[in-house]
């Protein structure tokens, strides 16, 4: 089975790649779903949690997202060391969830492959990309409760798409959706040979 890689920065539209691949029939893991569902699931993650952020990390037993939110955006070390808890458990997960998929390629969408230096863990990796307005505008659409700046911040917190495509093995330029949809159908023609 390949293991394929899915990234892109805030707002790029990674999520609609892994809708068209899914719509393909691919198994698509979401990294970010996933990892939400196990810091409230996982005992362990939770303990860590709290002992990293306080008891104010966990609202009536819910990961309390505002709260680590503005916690670690504002500071790239506890950033570091949220995922550094995180993505250990995350990444066993998608193994043992591998292990139950059918399909000659499997998908792992995750937003920062190349900042964790994950890359070699995929067979290949692809790079969704747009403008940076684009994202923004993106962003601010999905997510009236963010204003410019908060996202600006996000980004900062990741590899320019420069930086990122040099690294990866495919690129999407994610601006209009049919150009995506026939790129995405090629890279699974390519996949499935």
């Amino acid at each position: 089975m390949i293991l394929i890689g899915l990234t892109g920065g805030i707002g790029s539209g990674k999520t609609t790649v892994a809708k068209i691949f899914k719509k393909l029939g691919v198994p698509v893991y979401n990294s970010d779903k996933e990892a939400k569902k196990l810091m409230n699931s996982s005992k362990e993650l939770r303990n860590s949690i709290k002992e990293l952020f306080g008891k104010e990390a966990y609202k009536k037993k819910k990961l309390n997202r505002s709260f680590i939110a503005e916690k670690v955006f504002n500071n790239r070390e506890l950033l570091q060391k949220l995922n550094s808890i995180v993505h250990p458990a995350v990444r066993e997960h998608f193994k043992d969830w591998t292990t139950k998929q059918e399909s000659s390629y499997v998908i792992q969408e995750a937003a920062i492959i190349f900042e964790q230096n994950n890359q070699d863990f995929y067979d290949k990796v692809i790079l969704v990309t747009a403008p940076k307005a684009v994202r923004i505008e993106r962003v601010l659409q999905r997510d009236p409760n963010q204003d410019k700046a908060q996202i600006e911040r996000r980004m900062a917190n990741q590899l320019s798409d420069r930086e990122k495509i040099e690294l990866s093995d495919y690129v999407i330029e994610n601006i209009d959706l049919k150009t995506t949809e026939q790129r995405v159908l090629a890279l699974h023609n390519i996949f499935c040979a």
